[in-house]
């Protein structure tokens, strides 16, 4: 039988990155093709391109990639798709023959990518974060909005059936209303010190001008230092484990609970250095009540790296007969959130079955309903007939928003930020503000954002 880890790790493979057709969706007969555009080719942009053409509403026409060296898959696999470096280039020579695209590139160039694609009138479905700063989320939200745009963040797990449980127990009341919510994840995109002073030679396959886009011109450095691996660690590239697992964990917390802005957070954690994002993150929101909560605000709390709520929090979701401690108490559940309500509690992991605490007052008790749907073809079924996917811009761009705040707070440790999500403004802390939004570099700028 295999461990809980083993269980949770091939769960979450298959959840991210394994496509589920439903059996009526593989026969239909679409009434219309996308004819689409990916942005990234290899790494996350292969496994999005890989599930949105195992369905019959997309046919993949044209690529743009910053490497070729990474996309050697997606030449064998579509050998008459049309390759470019520059995305600039594929949307000005390809603006009449596609319809959709996926955004599916380092953090920093979600916005000015997905931004150009849905100003010429292109349906998006675009990776988490939706970008990379605040003022960004908004600008996309807004135009998403305005062009009347089919759109999806690539928050897979909102779409499957675990989540879709969670969210139908929160609301159904079984856990009484929520007092709190605290939300974790193991994950540890920060580092330390300046970056490396040596400059590599760049390899041929790679533009780095492209690559850095609207960021600060710098030297390359090989070794995964930024590409391809590690620029989620780096503040002007990534967006730290907020960004990476924020928008996943707290997707269903959001959902569940009907969340809005937040009032107020604060971060009890270690700052960034200058170049940097920090671990160990420990961020306090506090968030308007709602129907589904026991009083006018809610707290909820998100955790990184190695840290974890209170053991005292740990142990409401330890199971009947169990001794607290490793390796058996949620210390070793990597990633998840722990709903604490006036009648019980619910422990809902990343991603896993929700289970329902004390197991004794709760057991027999019936898993809701829910069907298991497939988040890339949901997105490209609605762009086709119409309607709007439950991860589009107007639900994951106040999200995204709610998570990148923390981004913001953990550059103020110990202070109390207070928010007004309608005005974009940071009211008690001016220099808090100008995280909001960054300067692109110049001959960077995107009209209209």
């Amino acid at each position: 039988m295999p461990s809980r880890r083993t269980f949770l790790t091939t769960l979450g493979s298959a959840c991210l990155t394994a496509p589920f057709i439903a059996r009526s969706l593989r026969a239909a007969a679409p009434s219309r093709v996308l004819r689409h555009a990916s942005f990234g080719g290899g790494g996350q942009a292969w496994n999005d391109i890989q599930a949105l053409t195992s369905n019959p509403w997309v046919k993949l026409v044209a690529v743009a990639d910053v490497d070729l060296s990474r996309i050697g898959q997606l030449r064998e696999t579509f050998p008459e798709v049309r390759i470019y470096q520059d995305w600039r280039q594929l949307l000005e020579k390809e603006e009449r023959n596609i319809d959709s695209v996926n955004v599916s590139v380092p953090d920093h160039m979600h916005a000015p990518i997905a931004f150009s694609a849905m100003q010429l009138g292109k349906h998006c479905y675009c990776q988490k974060p939706l970008a990379h700063d605040i003022y960004e989320t908004r600008a996309l939200t807004k135009c998403a909005k305005e062009k009347k745009l089919v759109t999806q963040m690539g928050i897979q797990i909102h779409s499957h059936k675990i989540y879709r449980q969670a969210v139908a127990l929160v609301r159904s009341g079984v856990i009484g209303k929520v007092k709190e919510v605290h939300s974790w994840s193991f994950k540890k995109w920060g580092d330390v010190g300046a970056p490396p002073t040596k400059s590599d030679p760049v390899p041929g396959s790679l533009n780095w001008d492209l690559w850095l886009g609207t960021a600060a011109a710098r030297p390359y450095v090989a070794e995964e230092y930024y590409h391809p691996g590690n620029w989620r660690k780096r503040l002007d590239f990534g967006t730290g484990t907020f960004g990476d697992m924020g928008c996943h964990i707290l997707d269903p917390v959001f959902e569940a609970l009907a969340l809005t802005a937040p009032i107020s957070l604060r971060s009890e954690g270690p700052a960034p250095d200058r170049w940097n994002w920090a671990t160990d993150a420990i961020v306090r929101y506090i968030f308007p009540g709602t129907k589904h909560t026991a009083s006018n605000t809610v707290p909820v709390t998100w955790y990184d790296g190695d840290a974890r709520p209170s053991a005292e929090i740990r142990a409401l979701v330890i199971p009947d007969g169990t001794e607290p401690g490793p390796p058996k108490s949620p210390d070793t559940v990597d990633q998840g959130s722990i709903f604490i309500g006036t009648e019980g509690v619910l422990h809902l992991p990343h991603p896993a079955a929700p289970r329902l605490f004390p197991e004794k007052k709760f057991k027999g008790y019936p898993m809701p309903q829910a069907e298991q749907g497939h988040h890339w073809t949901i997105w490209a079924e609605a762009c086709v007939n119409g309607g709007q996917p439950g991860a589009n811009f107007d639900y994951s761009g106040p999200l995204t928003e709610a998570v990148l705040l923390g981004s913001v707070a953990v550059r103020f440790p110990q202070t109390t930020l207070k928010w007004n999500s309608a005005n974009l403004l940071f009211t008690n802390e001016n220099s808090a503000n100008r995280y909001l939004r960054r300067q692109y570099r110049n001959d960077w700028g995107v009209d209209g954002l």
